[in-house]
Formats: structure tokens, C-alpha cells, sequence
């Protein structure tokens, strides 16, 4: 059943979970008493050392990453992560439970649907060029030129962007087109004790799924197909692949992320968007005193098996790019957690040690980090920022921006996307038979073909909004500077070549005057105050500068 995370509802996304080692199949549910771990070995022990060092300790492997030593287990053991972290050839091991979500909806991205002073709806259309018959509210392609960049160099098929998500509408009629059923593949099954009832008897959803609508609305923004129909995104001719990692609750575990981002080096995808953070800790730490010896040894099996994760996507040839957070932080300044572990216990204070803890997966290794912005250009209020991690800047969304104006809290504001229609009518925004309903009207769209084929769009704002936007420029850079791949056919070119070649041709961005930015003028605490550090080649609002499509595809590698 779906849970949809909007107005305290929750959301829904399932998946199928897999050992890249072995021949694709459903994950089955533990044996009753059982408890699930994903169990790391230590640098340098040999699998079959840990798989020894597993069932000393009382534990089964159920399945294994050989590649990055990552192992599934079950026991019925109550002190197995205790002997498990107490063995020498395993690092620790972090029980099943959830390690990840997207970001919650309800507080930052659906803002424009809890403002209910009737201020919010309409906005604005924009001027430019347009390929689709809703490009006009596409604020962002202006912002990063991709309307001008796109008659150059649209994308190619060749170029596969996985999408780590919630997973993907395939049959969505403006993702279709270029949506890959052959190389997208399911990680997350369904889990009944988060999730609520099995949709399918398997649990497993099929290909081309999402019950979330967050993995479909970050698909369209990087490869929307320019075809007529509803909006297209910054890369309209690539390859969209599916690589769904979320449960229906939104959450994300280590162990389908970790298969992710393996699967994606092995199946030689060129860039994958990651619009996610990691929990049940906000901040992973090595040894935080705060927490216990066992959730220190998680903590740090967690690390450890993202670093290696994304370091092999990384070394075959994938460029990887991560959402900076929603939590208006400065990243290499971190305000103490009070929010973790927010699953499985009580949260507690946790003050975080900026040089043994990490935001996952954006702080891990090899990641491109986007903050978001709003249509004037200014950090949006929510989006994370600072020197120490900031890549790039692109286009987010900023509910708030336009204070003085009559795009103040405006939908026009955000950034609009595909959406599944089955969402949509959870949501209560679109009726059976397919109407959008009044109360919705300038906050949902929908666009129809002659044979009354219907695309469905929202809006969205967030750094999720923001990653897809730089991993669609990436995706232009891999099918206009890329090399034939002859293993796998296609396009590939080196992530560093990517990343060097983003930041060098993104439009440079002073940081403003005052460099303490306030947000209280638009109804924020001051706990939302901002100072931007650094000079005008490289800060922390904007990193590099704003992602720039047309110069990445015109200026010389």
C-alpha cells in the first residue's frame, strides 16, 4: 500500500534487491527471529575470511558484493554485531534498517502545497526558446543556457544517466522515448515492517515503477525528450536508466545503494544522479562519544562501504553527482544532530566532529555537489552550502524567492517535472478520471497528444531539483566530448575529464554584499543565516559557479 510523504502522509517506491556476483533474483524475507545486517570486511581481508569470520560470528550469507566487500546477512543471533565488529577480518556490521531517504517533502519540496493562503498558485511564464509546450515555465534552462546549448548538442543515445532514486515512470510518455527496460534494474524490495503491505505477491516491483514520484520528476529534468509533448529536460536525447534504491516509505538502506553504484560501474553507465542523504545518522561518524560502541561500529561499516562504492563507480568510468542537502547547513561547519537516529531509536544531541563525520553519499568520494538556487540567482534558503564541499550551483527552486514581487510564493518559483499521474491522484491533486482538480490548478499540469495520450508535471523544490540539472550538463559533456566505447558500445569519457571540464566552463558568481545572508525577511529563523565564504572563482554559495550547458558544449575540452 503507498505511503505518500506529503502533508504527514508517506510516500511509496519498491524495488528488487540483488548480488551482483550472482544471476539476478528476489530477495526473500528473513526466517522468523532474524535479523538483517549488511556486514563490511576490513581493508585487505579476503572474502572467504570474511564469510568465515560471518558464520563464527553466528551469522548466514545470504548474498555478497565480492567487489567492494559488502555481505548480506541473517542471524538469530542477539550479540552478532558485537562478535561480528570484534572480528578482525570485518569491519562492522549495520542492521537492516533504513540508512537513507530523500528528502522530506512535506517540509521543503511540497512547500507551495502547504501554503494555503491562496498566494501560492500561477506565477509567470518565461520567455525563450522552447522545445515542449511547457518549456515556458522552465526558468532553469534559461538560468544554464540549456535552451541554447540543446540546438547544438541535445544529447546522445549512447550516454546512459542512471538515476538513483525512488525509481522511474518508464511508461510516462515524455520519459519513454529514451527510458532504457534492458540495462534499468530494481535494488529495493518491498519491506513490509516500513513500507506497510506488499503491492505486488513478490514484493518486488517491476522496471519502470515509481510509487514516490521523486525519481520520475528527477528523470525528466535531465532527459525529458524533446517531443512535442508536456516539458524537456537539459539532455533530451540521452539514455535514462533506472536504478531504483528507495522504499515506499522513502527511505534508502545500504545494501540496494551499495548494489547501485557497483552496477552502475559494471554496466558501464556514464553519469549517475544521487538525490538522496544517508540516515538513520544524519552525520556518519568514525567515533562520535556521543553514540555507543555499536553505533559507532555501523557507523563506520556505513562509510566505508559507500566510499568503496562510489569510488568503483568511479573508477568505471561513472561521473557522480549528489544533492548537497536541504538542511541550510554549512557542510565544514555542521550544527549539532539533534535528529538521529531518526529510525529504529529516540533521537539524542550529537555535535558533530567536521573532520571524522560525513553527510552520505555527497561528502563521500568522487561526488560533484550541487546547492540550489532560486530564479533570481540567490542561495535558496533551505539549500546546504560551504567551501569544503560545494561543487557547483544550479537552478533548485526557491519557493520564497521574488520578496517585493508577485512571484513572491509562487509555484512558478520551483522547478516543474514529469510526475507519475497514480501519484498525482494519491495526492489528491488529479481525479480518477484524470482532471486536475481545482485546488490544484498552477501547481499540477497536464499535456495530451491527439490520440489522448496524457503526460502529467508538478513542481518540486530542493537540491534533489538542483543535482539533476548539473547531471544533465554532464551528460552533455560525455555525448559531445565523449570517446566510443568499444567494450560496451556507446559513449565514455573519464568522470575527472567530466568534473574539470563542468567547473571550468560554469558561469563564475560573486558571493553577495552582505556576505551574511538573512532569510528572516521571508519568514526564516535565524538558525537559516548564511555566511558565504570564499571570492568570486570559487565560494560557498556557488562553488565553481552556476552550471553553464551552452559553454560546456561549445568551449574545448
Amino acid at each position: 500500500m503507498s505511503r505518500r510523504l506529503t502533508a504527514g502522509a508517506a510516500a511509496t517506491a519498491a524495488a528488487l534487491a540483488f548480488t551482483l556476483t550472482v544471476p539476478v533474483t528476489p530477495t526473500t524475507a528473513a526466517p522468523a527471529g532474524s535479523r538483517e545486517f549488511t556486514v563490511v570486511a576490513e581493508d585487505g581481508a579476503s572474502a572467504a575470511a570474511a564469510v568465515d569470520a560471518i558464520v563464527a560470528a553466528g551469522g548466514s550469507v545470504v548474498s555478497r558484493i565480492d567487489d567492494v566487500g559488502v555481505f548480506r546477512v541473517v542471524s538469530d543471533q542477539p550479540d552478532f554485531a558485537t562478535k561480528a565488529t570484534a572480528a578482525g577480518a570485518l569491519i562492522g556490521a549495520a542492521e537492516q534498517k533504513a540508512i537513507g531517504r530523500k528528502p522530506v517533502l512535506d517540509r521543503v519540496e511540497q512547500e507551495n502545497l502547504l501554503d494555503r493562503t491562496g498566494a501560492s498558485r500561477g506565477g509567470a511564464a518565461r520567455r525563450g526558446a522552447r522545445m515542449d509546450p511547457l518549456d515556458d515555465k522552465l526558468w532553469g534552462l534559461e538560468m544554464i543556457r540549456a535552451d541554447r546549448s540543446r540546438k547544438i548538442e541535445p544529447g546522445d543515445r549512447g550516454v546512459t544517466v542512471g538515476v538513483l532514486d525512488t525509481g522511474v515512470d518508464g511508461g510516462h510518455p515524455d520519459l519513454a522515448p529514451h527510458f532504457s527496460w534492458s540495462l534499468s534494474r530494481n535494488f529495493a524490495p518491498d519491506r513490509e515492517d516500513v513500507d506497510g503491505p506488499c503491492e505486488v505477491s513478490s514484493c518486488v516491483d517491476p522496471v519502470g515503477t515509481d510509487d514516490n514520484g521523486h525519481g520520475t520528476h528527477v528523470a525528466g529534468t535531465i532527459g525529458a525528450a524533446a517531443n512535442g509533448l508536456g516539458v524537456s529536460g537539459i539532455a533530451p536525447k540521452v539514455t535514462l536508466v533506472e536504478l531504483k534504491g528507495g522504499q515506499d516509505s522513502g527511505y534508502f538502506f545500504l545494501e540496494p545503494v551499495v548494489n547501485a553504484l557497483v552496477y552502475a560501474g559494471k554496466a558501464g553507465l556514464d553519469v549517475v544522479n544521487m538525490s538522496f542523504y544517508v540516515d538513520p545518522w544524519l552525520y556518519n561518524c568514525v567515533a562520535n562519544p556521543a553514540d555507543s560502541p555499536a553505533a559507532q561500529a555501523e557507523q563506520r561499516a556505513i562509510i566505508k562501504a559507500m566510499r568503496r562504492a562510489l569510488t568503483y563507480a568511479h573508477n568505471h568510468g561513472v561521473t557522480l553527482v549528489g544533492a548537497l542537502g536541504n538542511n541550510h547547513e554549512d557542510l565544514g561547519a555542521p550544527r549539532t544532530d539533534t535528529s538521529s537516529p531518526d529510525y529504529g531509536a529516540d533521537p539524542y544531541p550529537r555535535p558533530i566532529d567536521n573532520d571524522s563525520c560525513w553527510d552520505l553519499p555527497v561528502e563521500g568520494p568522487h561526488v560533484i555537489g550541487v546547492s540550489a538556487l532560486g530564479p533570481s540567482g540567490r542561495k535558496s534558503d533551505f539549500s546546504n552550502y560551504g567551501t569544503e564541499q560545494i561543487s557547483v550551483a544550479a537552478p533548485g527552486g526557491w519557493y520564497r524567492d521574488g520578496l517585493g514581487t508577485d512571484s513572491f510564493q509562487t509555484d512558478a518559483n520551483m522547478i516543474l517535472s514529469t510526475y507519475p499521474l497514480h501519484v498525482l491522484q494519491e495526492e489528491g491533486s488529479v481525479d480518477e478520471d484524470g482532471n486536475i482538480l481545482p485546488e490544484a490548478e498552477g501547481a499540477v499540469f497536464k499535456d495530451c497528444r491527439r490520440n489522448g495520450e496524457c503526460g502529467y508535471y508538478t513542481y518540486l523544490q530542493g537540491t534533489s531539483m538542483a543535482s539533476p540539472h548539473a547531471a544533465g550538463v554532464a551528460a552533455l559533456i560525455v555525448s559531445r566530448y565523449g570517446k566510443p566505447d568499444r567494450g560496451r558500445g556507446g559513449l565514455t569519457l573519464a568522470p575527472d575529464r567530466v568534473e574539470q571540464h563542468l567547473y571550468r566552463t560554469a558561469s563564475e558568481r560573486a558571493c553577495p554584499t552582505p556576505r551574511l545572508v538573512s532569510y528572516t525577511d521571508v519568514g526564516r529563523p535565524a538558525e537559516f543565516d548564511a555566511f558565504c565564504a570564499g571570492g568570486r572563482n570559487f565560494n560557498g554559495f556557488y562553488g565553481h559557479g552556476i552550471i553553464d550547458a551552452y559553454a560546456a558544449v561549445t568551449k574545448p575540452l
